[in-house]
């Protein structure tokens, strides 16, 4: 990425803690005092999969697709490394580190709080983010930390098709039930948070390059979709927050005793990944999107087989939705510590969004 369409982002990153904190309290404050806006965007969906969110989505996935070089997915694809640590921290290592930490905290730490039966809950829905790692959003991690988006797409693509085989396994496993794998909420959501921005993307960058020039498409035409990217990942959280406000104030105790081990599970799974990505050579463009892969969670899949398993007044539900409520915020932080931390990694910036 060149100078010139870096400035945006850093303006962004400059007031970054502010902005967040501005989107989620109003977008906390609509969704109480308006109720019948959260519930009328709710309504807008199809298999879990939010049509509003899915559009905000679109234009904030479309500035990313359409910059990247289309021939890096194959030499991504090529790197087995990268591609192994990913997928072993995202199914061998991260569904029982949430185990874990959803048990010691809902059973030990805070069960005179929650009591047991809602700690068993919440221990439930917590399990469910944790086999499901993320799909679309670390697409929008991973531009923000200048990676290789081409590793990503390949991750994405990888990841999607692994939790099919493996989401209701591990379900069982560890919740000792069966849990049905939602197949059309998998497949909807990649197709509309990845696959519609993809291919518009790859078919405007060909074609604006080769009709304009790369010199007009990077200094006028990126210029403006920066803006419009940051613009739209705002807007999903105040979206976000929208949809849970009511849940927010009618219950913030229980909502912040479930994102204390959420966002602890989200930190150490990505330390773990990061330091062994370090130690095992592996480039910063690579290793940035392998950690925070793991560390992000596909949360339409987790409320959706929460709500068909357990029903929605469920605690399970309740705590997949606090994993959609500390998801942006904890990962733009990752974000702003593998920037500062890039310099301890060896560096390929060719591998990264294409110039």
């Amino acid at each position: 990425m060149t100078e010139q369409k870096a400035k945006p982002l850093s303006i962004f990153h400059r007031y970054l803690t502010l902005w967040v904190l501005l989107c989620m309290g109003a977008g906390t404050f609509l969704g109480w005092r308006f109720s019948g806006l959260a519930e009328t965007l709710d309504s807008w969906s199809v298999y879990n999969v939010s049509i509003p969110v899915g559009i905000l989505l679109f234009f904030m996935m479309y500035p990313i697709m359409v910059q990247i070089d289309f021939s890096r997915i194959v030499e991504a694809g090529k790197n087995p490394k990268p591609m192994a640590l990913t997928l072993i921290i995202n199914w061998a290592v991260k569904p029982f580190t949430m185990a874990l930490f959803a048990w010691f905290f809902m059973n030990i730490v805070f069960r005179n709080l929650v009591g047991s039966a809602l700690g068993n809950e919440y221990f439930a829905g917590m399990i469910l983010l944790g086999i499901a790692p993320c799909t679309a959003m670390v697409l929008v991690w991973s531009y923000l930390a200048k990676a290789n988006m081409g590793h990503t797409l390949v991750m994405v693509a990888i990841n999607s098709l692994t939790m099919l085989v493996l989401y209701a396994p591990l379900g069982r496993l560890l919740l000792g039930a069966a849990i049905p794998v939602p197949f059309m909420t998998i497949f909807l959501s990649v197709l509309f948070y990845v696959g519609l921005p993809l291919v518009a993307g790859m078919f405007s960058r060909y074609q604006l390059i080769k009709s304009k020039g790369e010199e007009w498409f990077e200094t006028v035409f990126l210029r403006y979709l920066d803006r419009i990217a940051i613009i739209a990942l705002l807007t999903t959280l105040v979206a976000l927050f929208i949809l849970q406000g009511q849940r927010i104030i009618e219950t913030p105790i229980h909502v912040g005793l479930i994102a204390i081990p959420l966002i602890i599970q989200t930190l150490v799974i990505f330390a773990i990944t990061y330091v062994a990505a370090r130690m095992l050579g592996i480039v910063y463009e690579d290793a940035a999107p392998s950690a925070m892969i793991g560390a992000s969670n596909h949360f339409e899949v987790a409320i959706a087989t929460a709500t068909v398993v357990f029903g929605l007044s469920h605690g399970a539900a309740l705590a997949t939705v606090v994993g959609v409520l500390i998801e942006v915020p904890i990962m733009l932080l990752l974000v702003r510590i593998c920037l500062r931390s890039k310099k301890f990694f060896r560096s390929q910036p060719e591998l990264a969004v294409s110039k």
